[in-house]
């Protein structure tokens, strides 16, 4: 008994349910109005995060279409070797099984996300925040007319509507099988989930992420790539936090007017440490511990450093394993950064905000980890498969 859909029939359901999706945007919108509401917190990020707008929806539908015309990631071989006795021995790739995502806010993760791991040949457990509750409702009864309609079980896509107790309960007791969790939310969301998940957790989505300015920048290019990577998307975790200067950086004082100005313009807290303190338009940091905190806000931290070792030591102590950027004209310079920083992307003369998987060609992600394994970074549809060993042999025995 096959339990994997045909490649055919997986893009199938993902182009019927981008046809849905349109079909249904303004009764998607409607729901989504219900939430946004209803929704009680002062958080812009979670608020930026919940809300469904036409280009959302666009976005919804993009990345299903896109999706549906990659390569099957399934049964993909990766090594091949035969042995000495004639046993012909290959590694390709296989579904998880089962996964279960957690997430806030985010209704478009119920397209994305449940996306991707369709298409990859897993059954899907969303158990989404109940700030967004209509809306993913909505998408998911969408998933089930998308799979009935190609002769499909409605299982494939399945919504928990657990309360935090039924969670926890289903997470240390799992009634059905489960191969997978992977939590899309804050740190609170995260730490949850490893507590009381019993089988492997990929942990996404917390940034933290930093710009060094080297004493070799192109001014103008390090004031454009931090207004873009603060100010663009405030929720997303790819934001940048912390901007670090070298202490030799030519016209400083000038550059640094120039940037607080800019980032005031669009409304952003700017915090200094000591080295900066007394900076026009700034306050200084209260302790060491906020270079940890991911803001998620319209706020920022300026720091001096004297080099790149500096710079990296920094970063390495205090960042979020997500995402750094140097901006520097010397080639040697940034290579001895990219090469030393301990972060899922590293960037020379680029936003932090390209850390995505859309961004990275991938066609959507599932999540973007600071984990180490199994994957790091934006997790696609090629990432999200395990293994499986296949030996063919005429009955050799050892």
């Amino acid at each position: 008994m096959k339990t994997t859909l045909s490649i055919s029939k997986r893009n199938t359901v993902l182009k019927r349910m981008a046809e849905l999706v349109q079909q249904e945007e303004s009764i998607l919108i409607s729901a989504n109005e219900k939430d946004l509401n209803s929704f009680e917190s002062g958080d812009i990020a979670m608020v930026d995060r919940l809300k469904v707008n036409k280009t959302k929806v666009g976005e919804m539908i993009s990345s299903l279409k896109k999706l549906a015309a990659l390569p099957d990631p399934l049964h993909v071989e990766r090594f091949q070797f035969t042995h000495d006795n004639g046993l012909e021995i290959s590694n390709k790739t296989a579904p998880f099984g089962t996964i279960m995502i957690i997430y806030e806010s985010r209704p478009d993760v119920t397209i994305e996300a449940a996306g991707i791991a369709f298409k990859s040949g897993n059954k899907i457990l969303l158990k989404g925040g109940k700030e967004s509750l209509n809306s993913n409702l909505v998408l998911v009864n969408l998933w089930h007319k998308a799979l009935e309609s190609c002769d499909c079980a409605t299982d494939w896509v399945t919504y928990l509507n657990y309360s935090r107790t039924e969670t926890q309960q289903f997470l240390e007791k799992p009634t059905q099988k489960l191969d997978l969790i992977v939590p899309r939310g804050g740190e609170k969301l995260i730490a949850f989930v490893k507590q009381h998940a019993q089988c492997p957790v990929i942990v996404s989505g917390r940034g933290n992420n930093f710009v060094y300015v080297s004493h070799e920048a192109d001014l103008q290019m390090a004031l454009d790539v931090i207004v873009n990577a603060k100010t663009t998307k405030i929720s997303a975790c790819n934001a940048v936090d912390k901007v670090i200067i070298s202490r030799d950086l030519p016209r400083k004082a000038e550059f640094l007017s120039h940037l607080v100005k800019t980032l005031k313009k669009h409304n952003v807290e700017i915090l200094t440490d000591a080295k900066l303190a007394g900076l026009d338009g700034t306050s200084q940091m209260e302790n060491e511990s906020v270079w940890f905190e991911e803001f998620l806000d319209y706020k920022i931290v300026l720091g001096q450093v004297p080099d790149v070792d500096e710079a990296v030591q920094l970063i390495n102590t205090y960042g979020g394993g997500h995402s750094a950027s140097i901006i520097t004209k010397n080639e040697e310079e940034a290579d001895v950064f990219m090469q030393s920083v301990d972060t899922a992307a590293v960037y020379h003369n680029a936003s932090t905000r390209f850390t995505d998987g859309g961004q990275f060609g991938l066609g959507g992600e599932l999540a973007i980890s600071t984990d180490k394994l199994h994957q790091r970074g934006p997790i696609g549809l090629q990432h999200l498969v395990t293994n499986k060993w296949y030996v063919k042999g005429n009955g050799q025995v050892r």
